[in-house]
């Protein structure tokens, strides 16, 4: 019998999905709108790319732009150079398979470094102060993180963050840490509820029922489950404390 563990669970899951979190076509394009001349943008990173939603949308707004995407899974990157030939962007616009805190590229490498639901996985303060050296100066990083929009919240939502190993922060820490990590702060703002409902909790509640139905009777795919349906159940009850926000800053 096939193995099943989390990694199959959550490749299988998500690689089909425009987008592996939260997020829209249009946050991306505003945040893009905060950095200032786009079409002097000619090198471009998007760290835990995914499969790609999120690059292929910088791509049709950077016309000047090579983008490359790195991400952990194969699987995803499969799936982003298959959407790049799609769209007739394989010219500027490839994905490598790679972690986001190894990289190999030369230093002051890139005009911007974009980050949507990736982040959070080496921890916020780590990531911009890693990929500071991969920016040209007056380069721009713009990411997404799951932040606290209050300074006292439930414990009980408190708990499920802390217990999934993320240390959320409130927004006007993480703006401290940004200035403090050697960025120009240009903007923070919180994606809509929408991005969370619409956008993904609804399209991989539907991926995980056909992973269910494929794989009867696994005890690892009931428990991965359980736990994905815990943290819709908790978003729609605590979603004034918390969600993702995009952060950018200019390098100094």
């Amino acid at each position: 019998m096939e193995q099943i563990t989390i990694e199959k669970i959550l490749c299988e899951t998500h690689v089909g999905l425009e987008r592996q979190g939260p997020g829209s076509m249009e946050m991306t394009v505003k945040a893009l709108n905060f950095i200032g001349d786009l079409c002097k943008i000619s090198r471009v990173a998007d760290m835990g790319c995914g499969t790609g939603g999120q690059t292929m949308v910088l791509a049709q707004n950077l016309p000047a732009a090579d983008i490359v995407g790195v991400d952990l899974f194969p699987e995803f990157i499969d799936a982003f150079n298959a959407a790049a030939n799609k769209l007739n962007l394989q010219d500027r616009v490839r994905g490598i398979a790679g972690s986001m805190d190894a990289l190999s590229f030369p230093e002051k490498e890139f005009d911007l470094i974009w980050s949507e639901g990736a982040i959070n996985e080496i921890g916020f303060e780590k990531g911009l102060n890693y990929w500071n050296s991969f920016l040209k100066k007056n380069g721009c990083v713009a990411v997404t993180c799951a932040s606290w929009f209050t300074d006292e919240r439930p414990e009980e939502i408190d708990r499920f963050w802390a217990d999934a190993g993320c240390e959320l922060d409130t927004v006007g820490h993480n703006v401290l840490i940004l200035q403090k990590a050697g960025y120009r702060f240009l903007a923070a703002f919180a994606l809509p509820e929408s991005c969370w409902r619409e956008n993904y909790f609804i399209p991989r509640g539907e991926a995980e029922k056909a992973f269910a139905e494929k794989y009867p009777g696994s005890k690892t795919v009931e428990t991965y489950l359980a736990e994905g349906n815990r943290e819709v159940e908790l978003y729609s009850k605590y979603s004034k404390y918390y969600g993702y926000v995009f952060y950018v800053g200019e390098k100094i």
